[in-house]
């Protein structure tokens, strides 16, 4: 797991020169997808979605991280589970990452720390057991700095575990 502090603006210039990001949100798409939703983006979400709406990494055509464009943040029970209801699932985990398998990274916005939100495994096959979707990261930058070391396609929080 990745646990110093990064820069985000570090992150976002290298998202910049060697993958695939989409064009920025604007304030305004971003003020509109808030208001959608139900919960404001911490600052590693507002400035990742300022530079870049969404974004593949490592440039090939099955990337192993899709970030998602705002419009295509939903509740992980919707996509997950069978239902947006509350017996499929916890109503604050997000998906933010299309990850390999079917499987994705989620925000928690029920469990914000020193301003940010924790990054879940959403390990599809146990969803929503919540000891089978662990906090990887406490942060999102920590988990797009684990993530852009991950050119393999490995899930950098399963290294070491026969992965």
């Amino acid at each position: 797991m990745v646990n110093e502090p990064v820069s985000m603006d570090a992150l976002l210039r290298e998202i910049s020169a060697h993958h695939l990001p989409n064009p920025p949100a604007s304030p305004a798409q971003i003020e509109a997808f808030e208001k959608r939703i139900g919960w404001r983006l911490d600052d590693d979400l507002r400035a990742f979605y300022l530079h870049c709406d969404g974004a593949a990494l490592f440039m090939s055509p099955n990337s192993p991280y899709m970030f998602r464009p705002l419009a295509d943040i939903v509740r992980a029970r919707a996509v997950m589970g069978l239902a947006d209801t509350d017996e499929w699932g916890p109503p604050d985990w997000y998906i933010v990452c299309d990850l390999q398998d079917s499987n994705y990274a989620l925000v928690d916005v029920s469990a914000q720390r020193e301003g940010r939100y924790p990054i879940r495994d959403g390990y599809r096959e146990m969803f929503p057991e919540p000891e089978y979707c662990p906090v990887i990261t406490p942060s999102f930058a920590m988990f797009l700095a684990g993530a852009l070391t991950s050119a393999d396609g490995r899930s950098f929080w399963l290294k070491g575990k026969g992965t």
